[in-house]
């Protein structure tokens, strides 16, 4: 009798958890984010170092050919990062007989949203006004927030994801001049990282 009241304690458990978290984000999704940010940071290297060996050091501007590739790239990653993301998490909610879009993952969506779209407009004020050297920052820190906003209606790991991230974007400020380094620590590592430890605690099940 003692295990009947035990397994309905833990019912009851996980459907109120079911209620308040969207729990079946794809870890496998956050691990091909990294990966897609990793080609990314690479891509931006190259292209930079093969505008500095042809025109020089510092002659990246908004209208530059070099620039716009660079913008290319990033709205690439971004794209491939999202739309996998939705794929995997998809595939997983079908899988556990659930919905993908629902009370719970609105509310998510919206926390997240918030600060991202805020730190996106941020960076474009910043790189009108020519503070290229906080680009990085400010993307980090901006999705960190993010990141630990949404923790709530979510895995509690994405809360400690997004504290590295602010971490970087931190140190990111400090040490302007390794960007594209910090960004691949950031969106790169980390995603890799974390979302290794989502799929092996979660997914696997």
């Amino acid at each position: 009798m003692d295990d009947k009241y035990l397994k309905d304690i833990s019912d009851i458990k996980n459907m109120m958890n079911k209620s308040s978290q969207f729990i079946s984000l794809s870890g496998l999704g956050g691990i091909m984010a990294g990966v897609y940010a990793l080609v990314g940071a690479f891509t931006a290297h190259e292209l930079i170092e093969s505008n500095n060996n042809a025109h020089g050091i510092n002659n990246i501007t908004l209208e530059s050919t070099t620039f716009k590739l660079i913008v290319l790239t990033a709205l690439a990653v971004l794209f491939l990062s999202i739309a996998t993301a939705i794929l995997l998490t998809y595939n997983k909610t079908k899988k556990e007989g659930d919905t993908i879009w629902n009370s719970t993952s609105k509310r998510l969506l919206t926390n997240f949203m918030i600060p991202l779209v805020t730190g996106g407009i941020f960076g474009i004020l910043l790189l009108r006004n020519g503070s290229y050297g906080l680009i990085a920052p400010v993307t980090l820190i901006f999705y960190g927030l993010s990141c630990v906003n949404a923790s709530k209606y979510t895995l509690r790991d994405v809360r400690y994801l997004g504290i590295t991230i602010i971490i970087i974007g931190l140190l990111a400020t400090e040490f302007s001049g390794y960007a594209i380094e910090f960004w691949a620590l950031g969106f790169g590592i980390c995603h890799i990282v974390y979302g290794s430890m989502m799929y092996f605690k979660y997914d696997r099940n």
